[in-house]
């Protein structure tokens, strides 16, 4: 037992080391979130008259339903302290806020996108409850308090990064133990035919290139969530009634308007994407004490989940 322990305590302190030796390695360029914000400030109007305040691809006809879902699915509890990482004019943000009790922060790199979520907030009388920094999501020490928040989430901003392993590790750092990561994104599609490769990689760079992107491969970034300690509670496509989907043909208008990627052959395009979501937890335990509990620490976790979901109350009403 004695052996175990060392193991497990040098594996740790092994772990220690190289995750400080990370923080070198993910050193980013800013200049590629300054290029986002640039971006939303260039296509405010355009995004604003063709998806409305809430911009996300994967959406319902009424975009209320996909609202109502993502409250579910992102496991929303009273009184939490959450954080929306990438949160445009903030209308996820405000929504929670008018059907929940949290309090909600929130950043944005565009300056236009920070202007009008502010004029937003205070319109819904919200300004207590929901409150919004205009800023880089790679440095969020830097805004926010370190260690505060039950959950993180991410709708459709995720992509945007281009060190999504620094991103990973300032969602880390802004959790609590038993904290909840939550990603909804657009991945690289995996070819069912050979002749399909290069035209999903052809998309995905007009993805990339036009909207200030990258598409992330999804086992690329599940491994690095699992590599920084998360424990991987759920990997999913969107579950939506087909009847509530909205079927992409907002983004055509979007692109028909600006001229960003747009469809040059619809008889040769391929989808290049599909759409997830990921739910992962920061573990109770420190990782430099308890690796030995790994695995039980996930298994309680599911177990308290699903009675909390088999045997409570409706948690919220998404009415009104």
């Amino acid at each position: 037992m004695n052996e175990i322990k060392f193991r497990l305590s040098s594996l740790a302190r092994s772990r220690s080391k190289s995750s400080d030796q990370s923080e070198i390695e993910i050193a980013y360029d800013r200049s590629h979130a300054e290029s986002v914000g640039q971006f939303y400030d260039t296509y405010h109007d355009q995004f604003m008259k063709v998806y409305g305040d809430v911009i996300q691809a994967f959406r319902t006809k009424d975009i209320t339903d996909l609202l109502n879902h993502q409250i579910k699915a992102i496991g929303f509890q009273h009184g939490q302290r959450v954080l929306d990482a990438g949160c445009g004019t903030a209308a996820p943000a405000i929504y929670f806020a008018r059907r929940t009790d949290l309090i909600i922060d929130a950043i944005t790199i565009s300056k236009v996108q920070y202007d009008v979520a502010n004029q937003k907030i205070d319109e819904a009388g919200l300004r207590d409850r929901v409150r919004i920094r205009h800023g880089d999501y790679h440095e969020l020490k830097e805004y926010f308090d370190a260690g505060a928040y039950d959950i993180v989430y991410f709708l459709e901003s995720f992509g945007h990064s281009t060190a999504k392993r620094r991103l990973i590790k300032a969602s880390w750092d802004m959790l609590k133990p038993g904290g909840t990561l939550y990603v909804k994104d657009l991945f690289t599609r995996i070819p069912l035919r050979r002749e399909h490769e290069e035209k999903i990689r052809h998309e995905i760079r007009k993805i990339n290139q036009a909207y200030r992107y990258e598409v992330a491969d999804l086992n690329a970034v599940l491994d690095d969530l699992r590599a920084h300690g998360f424990l991987l509670t759920s990997l999913k496509a969107v579950e939506l009634d087909l009847d509530q989907f909205e079927d992409l043909a907002i983004s055509n208008e979007f692109q028909e308007l600006t001229g960003l990627a747009l469809i040059q052959d619809w008889n040769e395009y391929v989808f290049p994407v599909d759409f997830f979501e990921i739910k992962c937890m920061k573990p109770e335990f420190s990782l430099s004490e308890r690796l030995d509990r790994h695995f039980l620490q996930n298994r309680y976790h599911a177990h308290h989940e699903y009675k909390a979901k088999a045997f409570s109350p409706t948690h919220f009403s998404v009415c009104c």
